[in-house]
């Protein structure tokens, strides 16, 4: 039986090393367009590649995906975070969890994830075939027929879809792998882009770029849902940090630009009411009658945000801060704990996914299997599944790969017992 993983990625990786440990006499093709394997792994993290998440608890961790939490439920708990965490230092990668709960490899280099799974599969009946772009993939009697562009053609039983999306197009995540599926008689979802920084309308968070705060909370007044709280940093083109990755996450097929901008609240002290941060602005007012206003406001926030609090107020920054009324702080409090902004665009993210794909209900959650043709399994993020970030997305590629290549090697079995 001839087993064909379309895509290097983490899904693509996992399945690969899953049949190899548990059919290792099968002879499995892994096909990537690349010159070298997980390409996009590798540079998750900033190059650190965070593997996956501090959260050990299942129930936790699925709250953690505002798109395919249920579906995910079998491929968790087959393999979680602890069982990713044990397999990658069973195979001589140790691995660190930082304060935030993220999951790095103890080097921070992400080549390192990559190397465990090459010198697993280079000791076996796998091939990796680098190089080569498939170009169509046509269901036969016997299983499948894979053409390539330059490349002979191969025939194989079962095929793997771990293509990935559309999102870091230079690490040959280009969205092929939906054309792939439709020609195999699936539908794909809408598609959007999902853990982005936000380009804001404004003009003068540019002039607080570095900025950071370590808790502040952000939200569109467009939906209920759309809220998420966490750090949070200033840039030349507008905002960013986990916290507006969450929101993207969240506001994902949401329309907008510089014509229609979508509407942003931001709170800095979302441990705070209004009313308590005015009280305590007013406290230090008294404690300090002779201090100018700009000087005081720097007493909690940085003094750049200092400054543009009175300029975006219109408060002479050069009066004594006891020269303002209950009014004025009350109105400064306030829009700390709301600060309007107006997101025109999309910009670049820690992960950038692909938020869509191939609908979950033509998919069999147990196995990975499609329902529709059979012998195709899928995993990672061609599924209509995303995360938010902090190694969430590659614990679920992770997650569906193990879970399909186990499936895979089950077929395996029932043919060559």
């Amino acid at each position: 039986m001839r087993i064909a993983i379309i895509g290097g990625g983490a899904a693509g990786l996992m399945a690969a090393a899953t049949i190899r440990e548990n059919c290792p006499l099968a002879e499995v093709y892994l096909i990537d367009r690349n010159n070298s394997l997980g390409k996009k792994v590798m540079i998750s993290g900033g190059g650190r590649c965070n593997i996956t998440t501090g959260i050990l608890d299942v129930q936790t961790v699925l709250k953690k995906y505002p798109r395919g939490a249920k579906f995910l439920l079998k491929a968790m708990n087959r393999f979680p975070p602890r069982a990713v965490i044990a397999w990658f230092e069973a195979h001589y990668v140790p691995l660190k969890t930082e304060k935030d709960l993220r999951v790095f490899p103890v080097s921070d280099l992400g080549n390192d994830i990559i190397r465990a799974f090459e010198t697993l599969l280079s000791a076996s009946n796998v091939q990796i075939k680098l190089y080569h772009s498939v170009q169509n993939i046509k269901k036969t009697k016997n299983g499948f027929h894979i053409s390539f562009q330059t490349q002979e053609p191969l025939d194989a039983n079962l095929v793997m879809l771990a293509t990935g999306g559309q999102a870091y197009r230079h690490t040959g995540s280009t969205g092929d792998g939906y054309t792939f599926a439709e020609h195999l008689d699936h539908t794909i979802t809408p598609l959007a882009a999902s853990l982005n920084s936000f380009m804001i309308k404004e003009t003068w968070p540019k002039e607080l770029s570095g900025i950071s705060f370590k808790r502040a909370t952000i939200r569109s007044p467009k939906s209920k849902t759309f809220t998420a709280t966490g750090p949070f940093l200033f840039t030349h083109k507008g905002i960013s940090g986990p916290v507006v990755f969450e929101l993207s996450s969240l506001t994902a097929f949401e329309h907008y630009d510089a014509s229609i901008p979508l509407k942003l609240v931001l709170n800095i002290f979302p441990d705070e009411y209004a009313d308590d941060l005015q009280k305590r602005l007013t406290d230090i007012i008294k404690t300090n009658p002779k201090k100018r206003l700009q000087t005081v406001l720097g007493y909690i926030v940085p003094k750049r945000l200092a400054e543009t609090i009175c300029h975006e107020l219109k408060f002479n920054a050069e009066k004594h801060a006891i020269e303002y009324g209950k009014k004025d702080i009350h109105r400064i409090a306030t829009w700390l704990t709301a600060i309007p902004l107006s997101a025109i665009g999309r910009g670049a993210g820690d992960e950038f996914v692909t938020a869509g794909g191939i609908p979950l209900t033509e998919v069999d959650s147990k196995t990975m299997e499609s329902k529709i043709c059979p012998g195709l399994y899928f995993g990672g993020e061609i599924l209509d599944i995303d995360g938010f970030t902090g190694g969430f997305n590659l614990q679920s590629s992770l997650a569906t790969g193990r879970l399909a290549g186990e499936a895979i090697c089950a077929h395996y079995k029932k043919i060559f017992p």
